[in-house]
Formats: structure tokens, C-alpha cells, sequence
């Protein structure tokens, strides 16, 4: 049975890929810091099939125990690894306090380097072993309130990029997932959003990322881009036409009100 650990688990594309991946016959392990829900969630599933621990992916020490364990369940083999979780607040930069700024950093970046860093083994003793990291739409420009996440989704494409290169020889290809807004409790329920929100609106589900996931645990793409605009925002940016790039961007994710 092939295996897949997937972080951010208990709600939203994450709780929506171990969905997909359990159906499938994958053996599935879910990590989130939301314990309450993620053991709410892991009741549906068979426990010979599946496994369920809390995990701080900004915590070195709790992502080696969460990873550890999914080893001692797996026979120390990891097909793949979703690394999903994440955290977003949205507004006018100068409005979202400092701490939450680095909050962002700690769990979108530095989170999948602790993921990354505790699986290495376990993937480089898999054969044709995947590291799956989320990405989003922003990582194609820098999105106006959103600065400081848009800038770790930066960082995870260019941290993908590299490492699909340096991983290839240990047998493990590295890739990212690329999308616009999700229909996730971390857009929906947002107190404050974007003026990209409702310019843009959010038009994909979770479910449309999942099958995503299922495609890049096969494929050999670097990037999976979800949407059609995303695709040509990044064919804009390879051309060079930044003064085009940035007016788009500008009209179509900011408002100054």
C-alpha cells in the first residue's frame, strides 16, 4: 500500500487530499496543530489504513515525532509528502502586526523546511518518492495585502525549484501546487479580506485541488498550476512584460480605499 503524509490536515485542501488518497486505496497519515478536529475528522477512517497525530509544523521537535511515528506505521517508506499546512491573514501591510507577520513566515516556510528536513530519510528509502508543497497564485507576483504571505509562497516556489534539482539524484521529485482562492474555512472565514477576494472571486474547491495532488504523486511537472489566469500571469512574467504583468496584477488585486 503506498503511503502519503499530509499536513494541514483537518480542514480545507489538506482534509480534502486524504479524502481523495484514502479512497484510493493510499495509506494516509494526517498531522494539524487542530487536534479537537483532526480526531473529529480521522473517525470516518479505518485505522489499519490510516493514522492521526497532532503536529506544530513550526515545531522541529513535534514534526520528528509526527514523522517518526508515520514511519513506525509504514515500514519506514513515505511515497509522499503533502505539505499543506498553512496560514493566511489578509489586509494592508502596515495594519497586520508584526508577530503575525512572522507567525505567517514560521508555518508557510519555515514549517515546510522542518517537514522537509524530518522525511528526507524515509522518502530517499522510498522509491519514486514525492514532496508535494503548496504553493499559490501569488507566488507568480507579489499580491498586494497579502505581502508577507505572497512572500513565502515566493519562497516555497523557489525552495521547490531548487530542490527538484538537488532531490532528483536521491530519487525524489520535488513539486508545488499552484492555485487561486480555494473555497477553504481560511478564505471563507477570513474577518478581513483582500480586495482580490471579491475582484477575483473564489471559484475553486478543495476537491479540484486534491485531484491536483493525485496528479503530481505520478507526474513529473515542477509546477501544477490550477487556473487558466495563473497560466497566463506566469506566460507574462517569462516574457519579461513587467509593466503589463504589474497593471494586471494591480487592477485585478487591489483597491486603495
Amino acid at each position: 500500500m503506498k503511503s502519503i503524509a499530509i499536513t494541514g490536515a483537518a480542514s480545507g485542501i489538506g482534509k480534502a487530499t486524504a479524502e481523495l488518497f484514502y479512497r484510493r486505496g493510499w495509506y494516509v497519515g494526517l498531522f494539524d496543530v487542530n487536534e479537537k478536529d483532526l480526531t473529529s475528522f480521522f473517525s470516518k477512517f479505518d485505522e489499519q489504513k490510516a493514522c492521526m497525530k497532532k503536529m506544530d509544523v513550526a515545531d522541529p521537535q513535534s514534526v520528528k515525532d509526527a514523522i517518526r511515528f508515520f514511519s513506525e506505521k509504514t515500514d519506514g517508506k513515505m511515497n509522499a509528502l503533502f505539505n499543506c499546512a498553512g496560514i493566511l491573514q489578509m489586509g494592508h501591510h502596515e495594519k497586520i502586526p508584526l508577530n503575525i507577520q512572522k507567525k505567517m513566515v514560521d508555518i508557510n516556510l519555515i514549517g515546510i523546511l522542518n517537514c522537509i528536513d524530518a522525511g528526507f530519510t524515509i522518502l530517499k528509502n522510498t522509491e519514486n518518492s514525492r514532496i508535494i508543497n503548496m504553493s499559490s497564485g501569488s507566488a507568480v507576483y507579489g499580491t498586494p495585502e497579502l505581502a508577507v504571505y505572497s512572500s513565502t509562497k515566493f519562497a516555497v516556489r523557489g525552495l521547490t525549484e531548487a530542490l527538484n534539482i538537488e532531490f532528483e539524484d536521491q530519487g525524489i521529485w520535488v513539486c508545488d501546487i499552484m492555485a487561486p482562492y480555494v473555497t477553504t474555512p481560511m478564505i471563507m472565514n477570513a474577518r478581513q479580506k483582500a480586495s482580490s477576494v471579491g475582484k477575483l472571486g473564489v471559484r475553486v474547491s478543495p476537491d479540484q485541488v486534491a485531484e491536483i495532488v493525485w496528479k503530481a504523486v505520478c507526474g513529473r511537472r515542477v509546477h501544477w498550476i490550477v487556473s487558466l489566469h495563473l497560466k497566463l500571469l506566469m506566460f507574462l512574467t517569462k516574457i519579461g512584460n513587467s509593466h503589463i504583468t504589474r497593471f494586471l496584477v494591480r487592477s485585478l488585486t487591489f483597491s486603495s480605499e
